[in-house]
């Protein structure tokens, strides 16, 4: 009995301390790094090179040869998108250079944004 008392003395103790210490440091600016680090995959919005394979406008699809994608932890490859806004479709075909962002999305690699790679 007196261990339990004693742990749970204990658990109360760090997790006060813990509390404490966020709050200290909720107001902190964040070095540019530590932002980085911080800041969720998802809403990274690095923009991917690639290059148009396929379009598939009746399955509102397109397949990109792409370098990494960082946000995703994916390595390059050709891979099969679906796309958020299937206006995309009607500015690229085949073997154009494009830049995208792409995003998980209900099971989903969604492409968020597309354009033409300069």
């Amino acid at each position: 009995m007196k261990n339990i008392k004693s742990m749970l003395a204990i658990s109360a103790m760090l997790l006060a301390t813990a509390h404490a210490f966020a709050a200290s440091h909720a107001g902190a600016p964040m070095a540019k790094d530590e932002m980085k680090k911080e800041m969720p995959m998802a809403m990274s919005k690095e923009m991917t090179d690639g290059e148009i394979r396929k379009v598939d406008m009746e399955n509102k699809k397109i397949t990109i040869k792409h370098g990494e994608i960082k946000n995703l932890d994916m390595p390059g490859m050709t891979m099969v998108f679906q796309v958020k806004d299937t206006a995309m479709l009607d500015k690229v075909k085949a073997g154009d250079k494009v830049r995208f962002t792409a995003e998980k999305e209900r099971g989903a690699i969604v492409i968020t944004s597309l354009e033409s790679a300069k």
